[in-house]
């Protein structure tokens, strides 16, 4: 599938929103399912533990939620990021 103006311009809004959000956010704290899922997932010892626990006891302990921080240059690399892909999809001849 080829790239034509309109999926270059989504693309550019999708990041500019999310360069956004990423200036007005410091961390983002996940669910304590969604830390078991990735813990999971991933083979973190903690999962496993928690797994041998929960087989032993009858009650899984809760997993401490993940706190995920962004740089703060992620911000402005999805912003600039968006800028160029937003006016090059002005730069594209129309389709048709």
């Amino acid at each position: 599938m080829e790239l034509n103006r309109h999926h270059y311009f989504m693309i550019g809004l999708f990041l500019l929103f999310l360069g956004l959000e990423l200036q007005t956010v410091e961390s983002i704290t996940l669910t304590p399912e969604v830390t078991k899922f990735l813990a999971e997932r991933t083979g973190h010892p903690v999962a496993a533990t928690s797994k041998a626990v929960g087989v032993l006891t009858g009650t899984e302990p809760p997993l401490p939620p993940k706190t995920i921080s962004f740089p703060e240059w992620t911000g402005y690399a999805a912003l600039s990021a968006s800028a160029v892909l937003i006016l090059y999809s002005l730069m594209l001849p129309k389709p048709g």
